[in-house]
Formats: structure tokens, sequence, C-alpha cells
């Protein structure tokens, strides 16, 4: 069963009743729960999130999609499409299609998959691993696991991070396509 989430905290003034969800999800066919999130306003917008069943992201993910981006997992290092591309466009989420990343924040680490040095605006959570070693990133949106983040390690960028992210957790769209 999918569901939708909506941020609406911050006192922008942005703010739908539960039947309004309701109803619009019911005019959508496929949703069937709406309810409204507890997360934060991000970034002056609101935050869509879609939930999904185990199976229905199964169906929707090529068995590695699910394995990486559902059940944490990690691609090898330098075998990922995205680890050496350099193309001006956007990074979106594999599962939801979000955008997270501009082709402008990538950068060459070496590591072995794309690193990124900061995300778009409300499109990425932290979260500590629970040994408390890494700091994971998930999609603000569906919590599909990306990668991991990393302070301090000394590259030349403006927020000394760097997100090491799964290539199969993304999907590419260029700058000039319309």
């Amino acid at each position: 069963m999918t569901s939708i989430s909506l941020s609406l905290s911050g006192g922008r003034g942005v703010f739908l009743s539960t039947s309004h969800l309701q109803s619009k999800a019911k005019k959508i066919g496929s949703f069937a729960q709406v309810f409204v999130d507890k997360r934060g306003f991000r970034g002056g917008r609101v935050v869509a999130m879609a939930h999904k069943s185990e199976d229905e992201w199964r169906a929707i993910l090529s068995p590695d999609q699910f394995r990486i981006l559902r059940q944490k997992g990690t691609e090898y290092p330098g075998t990922g499409l995205y680890d050496k591309f350099y193309e001006e466009g956007v990074y979106s989420c594999a599962g939801c299609g979000t955008p997270l990343y501009k082709s402008t924040a990538k950068f060459n680490s070496g590591c072995g998959w794309p690193a990124f040095f900061e995300g778009l605006p409300g499109a990425i959570n932290r979260n500590a691993d629970p040994d408390g070693m890494r700091v994971e990133i998930t999609c603000a949106a569906c919590g599909g696991h990306l990668g991991h983040v990393f302070k301090g390690e000394g590259f030349r960028t403006p927020t000394d991070e760097r997100h090491c992210v799964n290539s199969i957790s993304l999907k590419f769209t260029p700058a000039n396509a319309n």
C-alpha cells in the first residue's frame, strides 16, 4: 500500500486538511492512505514522501537497486556508472525521482564512488549508523539509502564534506534535456 506524507511545519502558512489530502489521494488512485509527517518544512517547499511496501519497491526497482536503496547495500568501488562521469545536469534518486545533487557539486575523490560536496537543500537526510562510525545519507522523499557522508578529509571543497554515493542509487538528467 502506498501513502503520501507532507511536511508542513515551519510557520510558512502552508496548511492542508487531512480530508483535503485524502480526497486528492483518491483522485490519484494508487495512493490509498495519506497522513501528515512531523518532519520539518524543507527549503521553502512542501516535501511529499511516497511510502511503498517492500513488494511495491521490488516491482519498480531492479534487484541491485533494491539491495542498495532499500536494504542499505553498497556497490563495489569503481563499478558504478557515475564514478568517473562529469556531464552537466542533475542527479536524482533512482527510487522516487527526487532531485538530490547538481553536477556542479560533484568532484573526483578517487574513492571509487561518485562524490559530492553538498546535496540540494532539503533533499538528503543524515542518520548516524548504529556503530557511530559513519553517517548514512538517505533520500528525504523516499528514504532510499544513498551512501555515507564523511567530514574533514581535507578535500578542497566548499564544505569539506564527501557524500560517497552509490551510482545505482542515482539517475542522471542532462542539463540540456527538455
